[in-house]
């Protein structure tokens, strides 16, 4: 086990955090499967039934999938569903409303002050920059400004449309913990010509920051929305402070 981890937390909960890291630095990838549990135990220098406890609190969370006779996988979010996780807005039926992606722009730049802080980086640190439209039955309702670091991503561009569940599955990344801040805002210009709304329209601000699992920022997004008789859906895990 890892010196840096608190000592007072249970044992089980550090074996977690120890996986849960090396899972985020892609020692075992998306779909592979990990070692035995006894392999694990020895590894880590903690007992079977501790490796099993702290397996059964990661499968919980959706991190790892235990198949019968086969053993315990990495969890791939690109096959399972696990992408609705971070696309929340719903239509008046209850539908998820991720729609179709229309890539505006894409480049690579050094990062501004502002994309620096929000994803760790340094000013001037390469970062891939997208401008996207989402639509919905041929409907524009989101405009996304995104920033990822090109240190994580090598290659975006035949893949700039994907979503950032897929694209992060392509470059080995397992995706953890988002942070996102809704508010309310108005339509600039520049945006109302992208959703064919009038400047200024009242529109749905999402600021997100996306994690991996070991907690290294990986994506910064701004969509603005303009959802009409749609709404955002935010499910509330058991015990979060939101849910108190």
């Amino acid at each position: 086990m890892a010196s840096n981890k608190l000592m007072h937390r249970p044992i089980y909960l550090q074996v977690c955090d120890a996986l849960t890291e090396r899972i985020g630095k892609g020692e075992w990838k998306p779909g592979q499967a990990l070692p035995n549990e006894i392999d694990l135990a020895r590894d880590l220098g903690v007992s079977s039934g501790t490796v099993r406890k702290s397996l059964d609190l990661l499968e919980s969370n959706r991190m790892l999938t235990r198949r019968q006779g086969r053993g315990t996988f990495v969890t791939d979010p690109a096959a399972n569903g696990l992408a609705d996780r971070f696309h929340a807005i719903r239509g008046p039926d209850g539908e998820m409303r991720a729609g179709t992606i229309e890539v505006a722009e894409i480049a690579q730049d050094g990062a501004s002050e502002e994309e620096g802080a929000r994803l760790r980086l340094g000013k001037g640190d390469l970062i891939w920059r997208l401008k996207r439209i989402r639509r919905d039955r041929e409907r524009a309702f989101m405009c996304e400004r995104i920033a990822l670091p090109a240190k994580l991503f090598p290659q975006v561009g035949a893949d700039a449309s994907s979503r950032i569940v897929a694209l992060a599955h392509r470059s080995g990344l397992m995706l953890g913990a988002a942070k996102e801040r809704i508010l309310l805002g108005a339509a600039s210009s520049e945006t109302a010509g992208m959703l064919a709304v009038a400047p200024s329209t009242p529109v749905l601000i999402l600021d997100r920051v996306l994690h991996t699992a070991d907690g290294q920022p990986v994506e910064w997004r701004r969509a603005e929305c303009h959802i009409g008789a749609g709404y955002y859906l935010a499910s509330l895990a058991r015990g979060s402070p939101a849910a108190a």
